[in-house]
């Protein structure tokens, strides 16, 4: 297929000349170096996100190779979760999954290390009394004024996260400009506070309504959940963040030690 200019899906687009280099005498399986070639044109933007590939009978014809092959190859990056069979639709390239290590830094960054361009729309900026829990992780009295942010972050023109913050009231001044084209905590960072230690609780659960809205997916599907509190040099609490994540789209990533 190509995506028309108006975003709906046209014919699937023939990936044959992709395979021009196919070694069919070599070592390597034909299905190994057919994944490998579909996915570096996926990096490479050869194959875009939304784009509907030829379908296996079609494909393997054409390369006088087996449909078994064609679709062992093709379910390798069903796997890595780089395309998507879709019932009356066909194989589809989905956006490239985001996989985050375990480190102290913001979505924001970690996004433009990974070359991907990261957007936000701002949805709530407000002052509000601090409940129990908040006030509690913040070390500020129950019914204090906080700021509560909600934003809506994108890599790539995909909506991601949504991302819930609440911060002590002195940083009621950061201003939405910022909230849009920076991240959270490059924003402290310019206001001189510096994030040293956070301590951070990954889970699951399904998404609400509003979430499954925001994130393009059905309410109560599974989504990844995140609560980070972060402190800085001086050991107090400065930001508090709830957040959920398109599981299709992100993971988290850890290196595991033998002590």
């Amino acid at each position: 297929m190509s995506t028309t200019g108006n975003g709906e899906v046209g014919e699937p687009l023939p990936t044959g000349d992709l395979f021009l280099r196919l070694d069919r005498s070599g070592r390597i399986p034909l299905y190994y170096q057919i994944a490998e070639i579909i996915e570096a044109a996926i990096a490479d933007g050869t194959l875009p996100t939304g784009i509907r590939l030829e379908n296996e009978v079609s494909l393997g014809e054409r390369l006088g190779i087996s449909r078994p092959t064609i679709r062992r190859a093709i379910q390798e990056l069903v796997n890595k979760g780089l395309l998507v069979r879709r019932r009356g639709i066909g194989t589809q390239v989905v956006q490239r999954p985001v996989t985050r290590k375990f480190e102290l830094s913001g979505l924001y960054d970690d996004l433009l290390r990974g070359s991907r361009n990261p957007t936000t729309d701002l949805l709530v900026r407000e002052v509000v009394p601090a409940d129990a829990e908040t006030a509690k992780i913040l070390s500020v009295p129950e019914g204090v004024d906080v700021l509560h942010l909600r934003r809506l972050r994108y890599a790539d023109g995909v909506p991601l996260a949504v991302l819930e913050n609440s911060l002590p009231i002195e940083f009621a001044s950061i201003a939405d400009d910022d909230l849009r084209t920076r991240g959270l905590y490059g924003v402290l960072q310019g206001r001189g506070t510096q994030i040293s230690v956070a301590y951070q609780q990954v889970g699951a659960r399904g998404a609400t309504a509003e979430e499954g809205r925001l994130l393009g997916i059905p309410e109560g599907a599974a989504v990844l959940t995140m609560e980070r509190t972060a402190y800085n040099n001086d050991g107090r609490a400065v930001e508090f963040g709830r957040h959920c994540y398109r599981p299709d789209l992100y993971s988290f990533e850890m290196t595991l030690v033998n002590s």
